[in-house]
């Protein structure tokens, strides 16, 4: 619950205005005092009323509104906030955000705010992949903005796309997230890994796989927020890493495994979430493979380092997590992880179910534990599933130090 939590929630110019009445709504409802920020665009698709209403506050929508005597607004506005929202967020707020244009109240509450900032993007799809867009979206996450990403579905004037403001549901759990956070990972030193591993085939081919990298990228930004120093080892990903969190880009197997164990003995715990290619040329060609006419081409490979099994042997008080992403009933491959590979806790799903695979913003997973539980945690945000492994991770590092 958010209660007598101060949220102010920016409201930009997109159709998507309408949905934010109600998050407004559901904010509230969780006990949130809420001060709605709106631009002059945004008051083109819903009225002030409708937001004074609901959250029983004066709408703050003019930069030039201050009186002699009284507060400045965008300076108290900012002062007093414990997480600012911005739903929807335009590509051109987005834009300006990135730029730091100070234009209106909006924009100017965002430069003072110190609060987390926390933004739902929302619009055309060719708007959103633009590379300016993409771009501006990579700037704020490098300066510690979170973003929720939008979604596919229905959008104004197209069958459907990418681009659809992120359900209200879904923004509501990464503010609980943000403002609820435990500190229950202060002083713990926590190395990650996420993303897959590319294995060259020669210098244009290589062996991968399709992960994303998003589900290692929600722990490191989660064990983060609970204040943790965080290592985060990945592969070749599309996403910037969060802000706050070392980053240490690798792209085949045999650097992540020398990665991670030239920061073995630092670390408190290990969260292996990567996806390492299974496989790897005995020797890739140095030379493009050319295509001769149609015949087969036959090359032999070996497995790459077993980076968990290894960890598993050679490390010492350490708590270790493993991941089993498999295809059809997951059970039978944990519990063989579980004591093979030497790992505390187990994380598996079934990449075949709708949501749970890669490549997506939500997962299903089971915990396999060593003392014998098994924690279903049904479909949600990759980031709150992130939440639930690390509650587990904190309690195992508790329990190891007697605490």
């Amino acid at each position: 619950m958010l209660a007598n939590r101060s949220i102010l929630l920016g409201v930009t110019g997109g159709i998507a205005a309408y949905k934010a009445v109600e998050l407004l709504r559901l904010l509230k409802k969780d006990g949130a005092d809420v001060t709605v920020v709106m631009t002059e665009n945004a008051k083109r698709f819903v009225g002030p009323a409708t937001f004074q209403a609901l959250s029983a506050r004066p709408v703050a929508d003019d930069l030039w509104g201050w009186r002699p005597g009284m507060p400045i607004e965008h300076l108290a506005l900012a002062h007093d906030a414990d997480l600012a929202i911005v739903a929807p967020a335009t590509a051109n707020v987005l834009a300006k955000m990135a730029a730091g244009i100070a234009d209106d109240l909006l924009g100017t509450m965002l430069l003072a705010v110190t609060a987390p900032v926390l933004v739902a993007p929302a619009m055309n799809t060719q708007m959103l992949l633009h590379p300016a867009t993409q771009a501006n979206l990579a700037t704020l996450a490098a300066r510690g903005v979170h973003i929720v990403p939008s979604e596919s579905g229905a959008l104004a004037a197209e069958a459907a796309g990418h681009g659809r403001l992120a359900a209200v549901e879904t923004i509501l759990s990464r503010a609980r997230a943000l403002l609820l956070a435990p500190r229950d990972l202060a002083g713990r030193r926590l190395l990650i890994t996420a993303g897959p591993t590319r294995e060259p085939l020669d210098p244009v081919r290589f062996v991968s796989n399709r992960s994303s990298g998003k589900m290692g990228l929600a722990l490191a930004a989660a064990a983060r927020n609970r204040g943790a120093q965080v290592t985060l080892v990945a592969g070749p990903i599309a996403l910037p890493g969060p802000a706050g969190v070392e980053l240490v880009a690798v792209v085949t197997a045999e650097q992540m495994r020398e990665a991670v164990l030239q920061r073995l003995d630092e670390a408190d715990a290990l969260v292996m979430a990567a996806a390492v290619a299974d496989y790897r040329p005995i020797s890739a060609c140095t030379e493009k493979i050319k295509k001769a006419g149609r015949g087969r081409l036959v090359m032999e490979m070996e497995p790459t380092p077993d980076i968990l099994a290894e960890i598993g042997a050679r490390r010492g008080r350490q708590v270790l997590v493993g991941f089993a992403a498999e295809t059809g009933d997951p059970t039978a491959a944990a519990q063989r992880k579980l004591v093979e590979k030497n790992v505390d806790l187990l994380v598996a799903n079934d990449v075949t179910l709708p949501g749970a695979g890669f490549d997506t913003d939500t997962n299903q997973v089971e915990l396999f534990s060593r003392d014998g539980r098994r924690i279903a945690v049904p479909l949600t945000t990759k980031a709150l599933v992130a939440e639930r492994i690390l509650d587990e991770v904190a309690a195992l590092l508790a329990r190891r130090d007697g605490r």
